[in-house]
């Protein structure tokens, strides 16, 4: 039988290490790559062509809810497990909303993990037990009709907030999206526009309070 390819991505080495020890383990269950952040996982993704991709919520540079959002609308065959420490109404909604399979808690124990990629493998959604079906059943009414500010940027808006909001200057995020700081600039003043906001210091709030990075980030 054909074993699960699973890519982990993480932006805490320990953390990868822990979850690969105990994928190492399961039975008919390979990983066939590691990414820490988000734009990483979607090279690796390109590369390896994985069946799960098991994915931190919180990185840097690209989260996990924008990097899968962009693997759900490009490998359409690589579905994706949320990994969070997180069972807030608002984490859930928005992996829900841009397509993720499954969402775990990282205090989950070895066999409820095995059983999520099983799942989530076979095509079934699996979400951790700590998120009770009735808020669930809530989640998913909910889904395809509201539409949050966050929801009405494009990916690159999505990823010039992140940047920003990360404390990167015009000339670091052209380097990183590999784009002109004109360009840059003109991104950054388009994500203003459609927000609302016209300051970095209020980029940064609404990026926390959206999730899109922690207040410690």
């Amino acid at each position: 039988m054909k074993a699960i390819r699973v890519l982990l991505a993480d932006d805490h080495d320990l953390v990868r290490a822990g979850f690969r020890a105990l994928l190492k383990e399961m039975t008919g269950i390979e990983v066939v790559g590691e990414a820490s952040n988000g734009r990483e996982a979607l090279e690796a993704i390109e590369k390896q062509r994985p069946d799960i991709l098991l994915i931190d919520i919180m990185m840097p540079e690209m989260n996990g809810l924008d990097a899968t959002a962009r693997v759900v609308a490009k490998h359409p065959n690589t579905r994706v497990i949320i990994l969070s420490m997180n069972a807030t109404e608002e984490y859930v909604l928005q992996a829900l909303r841009v397509g993720a399979t499954g969402y775990l808690l990282k205090n989950i124990g070895p066999d409820e993990l095995e059983k999520a990629i099983r799942d989530v493998a076979k095509g079934e959604a699996h979400f951790t037990p700590a998120i009770a079906k009735h808020v669930l059943a809530g989640f998913l009414k909910k889904v395809n009709t509201e539409a949050t500010s966050l929801d009405r940027l494009t990916p690159r808006q999505r990823e010039v907030l992140q940047l920003v909001a990360e404390g990167n200057t015009l000339k670091q995020i052209a380097k990183k999206l590999d784009i002109s700081v004109k360009t840059a600039e003109m991104h950054r003043s388009e994500l203003m526009g459609a927000l609302d906001i016209h300051d970095t210091a209020g980029l940064v709030r609404y990026a926390i309070r959206m999730g899109v990075i922690t207040a410690d980030a």
